[in-house]
């Protein structure tokens, strides 16, 4: 005899009526929760935009969408699931019984939740994917058409009226109960009628919802593939998530110190989107080549003795001064001297120091930087705000194109201590308009940014593939600006080909030409900064 599944049974029941209680006292939730798993559940609604843009719009579609995201995310989280027994829920929220057994039966629910249990990022995550999946289902009339809709509608507005009347009648019965035996003959008629017409209603509702829990039940055995398909993309779309965040730096956001929003919106971006997984693992190799590179130059500088100079830097003080330590009055005039920086040291004098200024970033976003040499230009250009921030120098990005395109300008590092915004870096690494190549407008608003006083003496990296003619007196005046506030440009010519150097050699410190898109090509480029 074949065995009914146990989250089938309660589908499976024959029908019969359900023994009403007050629309009142009813919710349209299925999964049993507490008050931590209705904050958390908040919380994530108030950081995740995408999670509140997929409530709004599947209100649109069925009543009681919210609280249908609320059971997914409850059935994905709660180590132990608990359903409400029909009687207790709304009517018109039978129908997402039908779903959430659908989900429980697919063959990779239990992948999921091995993945999402007792985690609020991972359970966030999913319940925000499969409830965006379950709207591309009912936008495509794959679940249900839009008579079925009307009716769960149909059905919610009943209940919405017998509210209502069951408010009023009771109120009714409050106030005749108050007056004396004398007077009640008098509101007991208007008592009754409200009571006759909340149980006609009552009795239409129980009707309503008994074709719903029927419709329900037909639509597990009919669309339920769709609904399984779903939650095994959904599994691998957490799966991907989950690795992609590790790879990630953590400096850029995703890490546990943010909230778990911010790591939902980053984790599903990620997952969804090759190029930003391309860029975070170029990103993580030129950051590893990046360090090793300066780290190695640093080891190898040597510094000599040059002059004899007042400071307080124990490990450059002269043996004359190192001597009052040892004599019990000169030691509080060692302190005093100390304190003041007039102490005789040695001045050391070796590799000069290069420039720790601000970096503005200008970065080619036309069409011909497609493909592979987009992905390496913007790692070049994450490599260097990581550089920018172990520096604690300001970085800013203009993205450019054609001259009919408006510049794309963003600071990506304008909080305290230089961090970095999670979601400026996700923005500058999806932005790609395409189109043609000016370089005078981004360098006009790169040298408006130098004139900035937060912006002084930094340095300008220009990124581009291509070559552009540019104004004869438009670079006078751009050389004029150079010289007088003192700044270097550094051009790279990415996948340089046949194409010409000399326009930017006219205006630029140093140009780099790069043949192979590979994590050392930059090395130049991290030194000099």
């Amino acid at each position: 005899m074949k065995r009914t599944p146990p989250q089938k049974q309660w589908l499976a029941r024959p029908l019969k009526t359900i023994a009403w209680q007050s629309v009142g006292d009813r919710v349209p939730y299925w999964v049993e929760t507490d008050s931590y798993d209705a904050e958390a559940f908040a919380h994530l609604c108030r950081d995740l935009p995408s999670l509140r843009a997929a409530e709004a719009t599947g209100q649109k579609f069925l009543p009681h969408f919210s609280a249908l995201l609320f059971d997914l995310y409850a059935l994905l989280y709660k180590a132990t699931l608990v359903f409400r027994p029909p009687e207790q829920v709304l009517p018109s929220a039978f129908f997402h019984k039908a779903l959430l057994d659908a989900i429980v039966d697919a063959p990779a629910f239990e992948a999921l939740r091995l993945q999402t249990v007792l985690d609020e990022r991972q359970s966030g995550l999913a319940a925000l994917t499969l409830g965006e999946r379950l709207l591309g289902l009912l936008k495509s009339e794959r679940l249900v058409n839009r008579a079925q809709m009307l009716d769960f509608w149909a059905l919610h507005h009943q209940e919405t009226e017998l509210r209502r009347i069951e408010e009023e009648a009771r109120s009714a019965r409050e106030l005749v109960e108050q007056f004396p035996e004398a007077r009640r003959s008098h509101l007991a008629p208007l008592s009754e009628r409200l009571h006759r017409e909340a149980a006609v209603l009552q009795r239409n509702l129980a009707w309503r919802a008994r074709d719903a829990e029927k419709a329900a039940r037909e639509l597990l055995e009919r669309q339920g593939s769709h609904l399984h398909a779903e939650v095994g993309r959904t599994a691998v779309i957490v799966h991907d998530a989950q690795q992609q965040l590790q790879q990630w730096p953590g400096h850029w956001g995703g890490t546990s110190g943010d909230s778990v929003g911010l790591q939902i919106e980053l984790g599903k971006k990620l997952a969804e989107n090759p190029r930003l997984q391309k860029l975070a693992r170029l990103v993580g190799r030129m950051r590893t080549h990046s360090w090793a590179l300066r780290r190695r130059v640093y080891e190898r500088a040597s510094e000599e003795t040059h002059a004899v100079v007042q400071g307080s830097d124990w490990s450059r003080l002269l043996p004359c001064e190192l001597v009052a330590l040892r004599h019990p009055w000169r030691r509080r005039e060692f302190r005093r001297r100390l304190l003041e920086g007039s102490l005789l040291q040695y001045e050391l004098r070796g590799q000069q120091r290069r420039s720790r200024g601000p970096m503005v970033v200008c970065l080619d976003v036309s069409s011909s930087m497609s493909g592979d040499k987009e992905i390496w230009a913007k790692a070049i250009a994450l490599t260097l705000l990581d550089i920018a921030q172990r520096q604690r120098r300001l970085f800013r990005a203009i993205c450019f194109s054609g001259a009919d395109q408006p510049l794309f300008e963003i600071d990506l590092n304008p909080r305290q201590r230089y961090e970095s915004e999670p979601h400026r870096v996700l923005e500058f690494a999806s932005y790609f308009p395409g189109g043609s190549t000016d370089f005078q407008k981004p360098l006009d608003a790169a040298v408006a940014t130098l004139q900035r006083a937060e912006y002084r003496k930094g340095d300008i990296v220009f990124i581009t593939d291509g070559e552009c003619a540019v104004d004869p007196a438009w670079l006078q005046q751009f050389r004029d600006h150079k010289q007088r506030l003192e700044f270097r440009l550094l051009s790279v010519l990415i996948d340089v080909g046949t194409a010409n150097t000399n326009v930017l050699r006219q205006f630029s410190d140093r140009v780099t030409s790069v043949r192979q898109l590979t994590a050392e090509s930059g090395a130049d480029l991290f030194l000099a900064l």
